[in-house]
């Protein structure tokens, strides 16, 4: 045995059915497509969506809901990932850039902290914003809670 003369395992494979060859192959005329309408057509493709000329549901369902334009979204750090950082860092100054650094946020992100958790470090942290228990939470430690922007 050897590759020449290798082939696939009795009826592995089909031959693919030719189609539009003339009356005498059985495949002929409408070439499988039935008789007339848009599918019958060269060049139909179906739209997204389009169910035969019926209303599609997209169209039949109300529209709803509206997105605010000046909507600010922030990037939410809780406390607990503070003490983190600040541990295994050896920081006392937490800046979105250290959070950068730490792989929380990308260098786009508005960063607001968040008050879940428990900080035992005094910090000072800059962010964009604070919740009120986080920014309490900081000032009892004897932190400072620093607003940027």
């Amino acid at each position: 045995m050897n590759l020449s003369n290798l082939k696939p395992a009795e009826g592995a494979t089909k031959a693919r059915k030719r189609i539009g060859r003339g009356q005498g192959s059985g495949k002929g005329g409408t070439s499988t497509r039935g008789h007339k309408g848009a599918k019958s057509r060269s060049g139909y493709s179906n739209k997204v969506g389009f169910e035969g000329g019926q209303m599609p549901l997209q169209r039949r369902l109300p529209k709803f809901g509206f997105n605010p334009l000046k909507r600010v979204e922030y990037k939410a750090i809780n406390l607990e990932k503070l003490q983190e950082i600040a541990e295994a860092r050896k920081v006392t100054e937490i800046t979105p850039a250290v959070l950068v650094e730490a792989g929380l946020v990308s260098p786009k992100h508005l960063v607001k902290i968040l008050g879940k958790g428990t900080l035992s470090a005094k910090l000072k942290v800059e962010a964009h914003a604070f919740s009120k228990t986080a920014e309490a939470a900081i000032t009892s430690v004897g932190g400072t809670a620093v607003k940027l922007k």
